[in-house]
């Protein structure tokens, strides 16, 4: 086994030295990183197609192309993302500079998923080398392909004093978790993400954990039935239902789901066949274990099976809608990352809303409908990582849209500019002259104390929400003030103007 003491190390030396600081630095980095996917896409495809037969479309589009994107994305903008960012000051501080300045966090180790085994590796790592770090990536032992052309291929491009792959399993994982990181960003189970909650506790090291959970679905009676069919079945059998923000579970009314299933099933007859396991576009499960846990949930369901049948010798589970089952069915105990939709019937939003409620909150709720009240209450009175309104998976695209759960669905988001941030210390700064003005605005804070000054200090610090066109009226304040009104005179201008009580002490 690599001796994790020496990988952190060999790291944490290279960060110390100040390498990854120089922006040319990160954005030669960024550029090799680039260049590491145009030029073995094949080779990631390959690999992506061993370890689940992704079909070729999904796995350029959904894993390499939305890496490139996530890198293409940094390169235009991280340049400006690391200028420190000023910010709002009150009346005692008005000739200071304020503002926010961005360190890297230093050693971080970012710990990928199975499912998506490129994009889930190599996704944060670009806003990470943007924000000055080195990395420690582990990627899933579950996507051993992936996993090896990750090893072979990420040395050739990148730093290898700064960003390291470790290969393996449980015993590699938990050594690495022995270690001081300065982050941990994990993407995978719930369970899995306690352990790693645990193990960075002792370190206090600070965590973003990508987890998942139940996303739910609402179909609404005003939705377009032809539409919704089309998107959802899309969004639920990409990866053969194992992706994170897969829809998990639809509530409807008893006359919605009857027009959804016969949309659905002309559709999944249309897009894979009479036989979808001899389709090219459908892909397989992970393993047997995972095979044997769907099937499993199959079988002890009380629900109506429309569709079900399994092959273990090829790890295929065809598209499989679940009806007429209760919040105690098997389908509903547990995530279900696979090819099975289960139906629970509600009367109108309100159950819907309230069955939602009741749960673990999860990392996404799609809702498909047109009435604008029932978009309302959803995003008003649920709870979830993210929201869909008629569509799913698609807001990933949007990078300005941080991604990340809340509760039992993670903490931590990234995406675009807030994976820099989350790989990034905001430190804040105040940067103060020793001019006489300065000192003479901040000199009640001296002792001796007293009650007069005590007034003077509360009155210059009190929060007042000042509009923005008035800002430079307060530079003219500012400018009497420097020469030679009196502060009494100037209070009571001031007082005036914003419509408050002029202090006793004047």
């Amino acid at each position: 086994m690599t001796s994790m003491v020496s990988v952190v190390e060999g790291c944490r030396k290279t960060f110390d030295a100040g390498t990854t600081r120089p922006i040319s630095w990160r954005k030669t980095q960024l550029l090799n990183f680039l260049r590491l996917l145009d030029e073995n896409a094949s080779v990631f495809a390959s690999a992506l197609a061993k370890d689940l037969r992704k079909p070729q479309q999904e796995a350029l589009s959904m894993e390499l192309e939305y890496v490139r994107n996530d890198v293409r994305g940094v390169l235009n903008n991280f340049e400006d993302w690391v200028q420190d960012h000023h910010v709002e000051k009150n009346i005692v501080t008005m000739l200071d500079q304020t503002f926010l300045h961005y360190d890297p966090l230093g050693v971080v180790l970012i710990i990928g998923a199975w499912n998506y085994p490129l994009q889930l590796t190599l996704g944060p790592l670009a806003g990470a080398i943007a924000a000055g770090n080195c990395a420690v990536l582990k990627p899933s032992e579950i996507s051993p392909a992936t996993a090896a052309v990750i090893s072979e291929l990420l040395p050739k491009y990148l730093d290898p004093a700064a960003f390291k792959v470790v290969e393996g399993g449980i015993p590699e994982t938990t050594e690495l978790l022995k270690q001081r990181f300065d982050h941990i960003f994990f993407t995978g189970s719930a369970p899995v993400g306690k352990i790693v909650g645990e193990a960075a506790n002792k370190h206090l090291t600070p965590t973003t954990l990508e987890l998942g959970g139940k996303s739910p679905v609402y179909i609404c009676e005003s939705t377009d039935f032809e539409t919704t069919a089309k998107r959802l079945i899309w969004a639920k059998m990409i990866n053969l239902g194992q992706t994170c923000i897969a829809p998990d579970y639809v509530l409807c009314t008893q006359q919605v789901q009857d027009k959804f299933i016969a949309h659905a099933k002309a559709l999944l007859l249309k897009w894979y066949g009479q036989d979808s396991q001899k389709s090219p576009d459908i892909c397989r499960i992970v393993n047997r274990r995972n095979f044997d846990r769907l099937h499993n949930i199959i079988q002890t369901s009380k629900g109506q099976i429309i569709g079900g049948r399994t092959d273990a010798d090829d790890l295929f589970i065809e598209p499989t809608l679940v009806t007429d089952i209760t919040q105690d069915d098997s389908t509903m105990q547990t995530e279900l990352f696979g090819p099975i939709l289960p139906f629970i019937t509600v009367n109108n939003k309100e159950e819907a809303i309230e069955f939602i409620k009741s749960r673990d909150k999860p990392l996404t709720i799609y809702v498909f409908t047109n009435d604008k009240a029932v978009t309302s209450a959803f995003k008003s009175e649920t709870s979830s990582g993210s929201m869909v309104i008629n569509d799913a998976i698609v807001h990933l695209t949007v990078e300005t849209l941080p991604f990340g759960g809340v509760g039992q669905s993670g903490m931590g988001s990234y995406h675009g500019k807030t994976t820099f941030t989350t790989f990034s210390h905001e430190k804040s700064v105040l940067v103060r002259d020793f001019s006489a003005f300065g000192e003479f605005l901040g000199r009640d804070r001296y002792p001796p104390y007293s009650t007069s000054k005590l007034n003077r200090l509360n009155f210059l610090l009190k929060n007042r929400k000042i509009p923005g066109f008035l800002s430079f009226q307060m530079l003219k304040y500012v400018t009497i003030f420097v020469l030679g009104a009196s502060a009494a005179t100037l209070a009571k201008f001031v007082a005036r103007k914003y419509n408050i009580a002029t202090p006793s002490w004047f």
